[in-house]
């Protein structure tokens, strides 16, 4: 211990021994109503010589000097409460063998520790509170108004944390216990029910909520938002137990204590429960090839994948910017994970083959595809066939050359009664798996359909971030368009489980939840940004080439099994034809670039649910109505 802490700790030691000496001397004063008879007032004085030892030797044993006054807290009063009990004891013992004429009266012993308790941790409680008023009260007082909603353990944890915050004041709680109404918490006052919150807001001039609700479910939590949103009132949110523990989670707009709401709070979806062990099986000690690696959904399956430490992790992916992304984070995220980048195209047989014979990967996941709508409408729809389905063909068929165990290929809603270009090639894509799976009965091929993921490349929600940071306006193509949402880990961990299922054959579909209105979806983005409606607009600005309103998650002609896992069901798609598989791969191999309403020509022959969308006429909703663009 350094001099100056060693000066501190013997002051203080000589503070508690003070407050020995004035206790024991009071609880004399108190037993004879302050006239202490001469042979009492003289044992009790020679007391002192050995009462004060005692105590300063307990004191010591117990750690009362290892803790700072200023951090005084409950564990500090126990250490006290400990150090007098056992002090006390010692002195009953003693001041027993040495009773004489003139004992201790039992009065004194009883109402002396307590007298101690009060004085000793009643001055280091007094000492942080006005350490804490000197340091922190004139900042804490000029912090920005906020209400805690919740009023449970996790919000006094809250109110702990920012007692002395120079950015927070909290100024009420709200909570939907009756019980607790009109009472106190660590001084503030629980003022009523959540869906109040607009009314107290307006009355305590408070532009900020903190929702300390962390157990609570998903679709209680989305509710809090919606009327936080409603009421003009910023949401911040305390991280719930999954969310701390996930390693790299946390952003710049986080604090130690709670985080900004995201859009997949929005959401109102419970974390995804997935079956660990069989996972850790199936991939654990095992070596795991990823297609379009780079991707959203491609980097989420390598994450998700090195949580079960794979043997080697092989990125394959066309961009190598994007692989070199990866494997910088990876370096951080997971070193223990060995991570090879391999760039590559999925339509590059021989190099398929050279990258399957050298790694013998156990496991392929195919996230490989063009996925943007309009790009690949009329353009690019050349590029989409070739990409999505020959390129799907290639990397099955090295797959089953090469005996991996278990192929599983990412899919899309869209795949469903199919109204673009992209979606009739992913439909393709899946039919492809199925023919090759008759043909390779050792690889076990499934596909996994789902539908959008927020923050996904090119997406809608980075989108309207950019244009709310922009100033507006945001551009909606439809006001009735919606769509199918989910979070990227969400997705990612689904298909494992997906993974861990699959037979053979199968097209798993994830349950998406309920549609999202994008048109909602964009003020929801726009109130979290703290602007206004007035402020940044919405513009209506149609249908883009190959976009329809709604999504579907199963064909007209299709039903679905049930699986043991609560959102993955199996759907019973149209079986498909080799002869037709054949057909579309001669076409695609023999390398005559077409036109895209060729394409579209050969589509609706090949894929019989295609049918290409007609674009409906944009209804103008009046001038106060706005909206945002669908993907």
């Amino acid at each position: 211990m350094k001099p100056r802490g060693v000066a501190r700790s013997w002051t203080v030691s000589g503070f508690d021994l003070a407050a020995v000496l004035c206790c024991w001397c009071a609880a004399y004063l108190l037993r004879f109503n302050f006239a202490v008879p001469p042979d009492f007032m003289r044992h009790g004085l020679m007391s002192l010589l050995w009462v004060l030892p005692v105590h300063a030797v307990m004191f010591r044993y117990f750690g009362l000097y290892k803790g700072m006054w200023v951090f005084a807290s409950l564990p500090d009063l126990m250490r006290i409460v400990r150090a007098i009990g056992a002090s006390i004891a010692i002195v009953i013992v003693v001041a027993t063998f040495l009773r004489g004429n003139t004992p201790v009266p039992r009065s004194v012993l009883a109402a002396f520790p307590i007298f101690l308790l009060v004085a000793m941790g009643g001055a280091r409680a007094m000492y942080r509170a006005w350490r804490e008023h000197r340091q922190f009260g004139a900042l804490a007082a000029a912090g920005k108004p906020a209400l805690l909603i919740g009023g449970g353990d996790a919000g006094l944890n809250v109110m702990r944390q920012l007692r002395c915050s120079p950015e927070w004041r909290l100024v009420g709680v709200l909570d939907d216990n009756a019980s607790k109404h009109g009472r106190e918490m660590m001084g503030l006052r629980v003022l009523g029910r959540v869906d109040e919150l607009a009314a107290w807001a307006a009355k305590l001039q408070a532009r900020h909520a903190i929702i300390a609700m962390p157990s609570a479910s998903a679709e209680t939590r989305k509710q809090i938002f919606a009327t936080c949103l409603k009421a003009g009132v910023h949401p911040l949110v305390v991280p719930t137990l999954a969310e701390t523990m996930r390693s790299g989670e946390r952003s710049a707009a986080e604090t130690g204590t709670f985080r900004e709401v995201r859009m997949e709070d929005l959401l109102g979806r419970d974390p995804v429960a997935i079956d660990c062990p069989y996972i850790d099986s199936m991939v654990g000690g095992r070596v795991v090839l990823v297609t379009g690696a780079g991707g959203s959904i491609g980097s989420e399956l390598c994450r998700q994948l090195a949580l079960f430490r794979p043997a080697r992790l092989i990125a394959y992916d066309a961009s190598e910017f994007a692989l070199y992304k990866l494997v910088e984070e990876f370096s951080v995220r997971f070193p223990e994970v060995p991570v090879l980048p391999v760039t590559g195209d999925i339509r590059d047989a021989a190099w398929l083959d050279e990258t399957f014979a050298r790694h013998a990967p156990a496991l392929v996941f195919h996230a490989a595809a063009y996925k943007h709508v309009p790009l690949m409408e009329d353009e690019n729809a050349w590029q989409a066939m070739t990409n999505n389905v020959l390129g799907t063909w290639r990397v099955a068929k090295a797959a089953a050359a090469h005996r991996v165990p278990k192929f599983v290929m990412v899919s899309t809603d869209k795949a469903v009664n199919p109204t673009n270009v992209m979606g009739a090639t992913k439909r393709l894509a899946e039919m492809v798996c199925q023919v090759v799976q008759s043909e390779a009965p050792d690889t076990q091929f499934c596909s996994v359909r789902f539908g959008n993921v927020l923050g996904s490349n090119g997406s809608v929600v980075p989108k309207f971030r950019e244009q709310i940071a922009a100033g507006g306006p945001v551009t909606v193509t439809h006001p009735e368009i919606t769509r199918y949402f989910m979070s990227i880990p969400e997705a990612a961990q689904l298909v494992l489980q997906a993974a861990t299922m699959g037979k053979g054959g199968e097209i798993f579909v994830l349950d998406m939840g309920e549609p999202v209105k994008i048109t909602n979806l964009a003020r929801d983005m726009i109130r979290l940004s703290g602007a206004s409606e007035d402020k940044i607009r919405i513009e209506f600005t149609g249908l883009r080439p190959g976009e329809k309103l709604y999504e579907e998650l199963l064909a007209d002609n299709e039903q679905t099994l049930p699986t043991h896992h609560e959102k993955l069901r199996i759907a019973q798609a149209r079986a498909a034809d080799p002869v037709i598989i054949e057909e579309v791969l001669a076409w695609l191999r023999a390398g005559r670039v077409t036109g895209a309403q060729e394409i579209k020509r050969e589509l609706r022959r090949w894929v019989p649910e295609y049918a290409p969308y007609l674009r409906p006429n944009l209804q103008v909703v009046g001038a106060g109505e706005r909206a945002a663009e669908g993907g």
